[in-house]
């Protein structure tokens, strides 16, 4: 029977080689802890930051909002490429000590954060989407009023989402 605590053993033999060299070396380990938080700092800041310019827009002019659509547009390939850093970091730091993220609660709730943060994103992708090309498809104002009701609940999401994620990482830092 293949149990949790049987994944969990495996995963933390296999990863055993790689724990050795990040326990053991201090360069290894300072790069990947630079590349996970220089990671969040890049992509969390940057969505932060895009998600106050949401607001701001949505008590401007069209003129505003539409300049918001087109910097959306242009954040989410620098968003994702910062989550990317943060993946492949993360994914180093859980290896270097498998057993005690295996079985920490605090590190499952950070996992379902990112889990949540990564549907908002592509729910306010898809609004962002639907909102540039409703220039020409939605004639009705309630349409669209409900698009930008849609992408400010996800741009608080987001606001809200990344600052857990932080609070979840320190956490689970100084519970390890």
């Amino acid at each position: 029977m293949i149990t949790i605590a049987s994944i969990i053993q495996t995963v933390a033999t296999a990863a055993k080689p790689w724990a050795s060299l990040y326990s053991d070396s201090t360069a290894v380990s300072s790069a990947v802890t630079f590349f996970h938080l220089g990671g969040l700092l890049f992509a969390g800041g940057l969505a932060v930051a895009t998600d106050r310019a949401t607001f701001r827009a949505l008590r401007g002019t069209d003129e505003d909002r539409s300049r918001l659509l087109v910097d959306l547009g242009n954040s989410h390939t620098w968003v994702l490429a910062g989550l990317s850093v943060i993946f492949a970091s993360g994914i180093l730091l859980a290896l270097s000590d498998v057993k005690t993220f295996g079985y920490s609660p605090v590190y499952w709730t950070k996992m379902s954060l990112v889990v949540l943060l990564l549907i908002n994103g592509s729910i306010l992708q898809r609004t962002e989407r639907k909102l540039r090309a409703g220039n020409l498809l939605i004639q009705s104002t309630a349409p669209r009023q409900r698009l930008w009701s849609r992408l400010r609940f996800a741009a608080a999401s987001s606001m809200v989402l990344w600052t857990a994620i932080v609070l979840a990482g320190v956490i689970l830092v100084e519970s390890a």
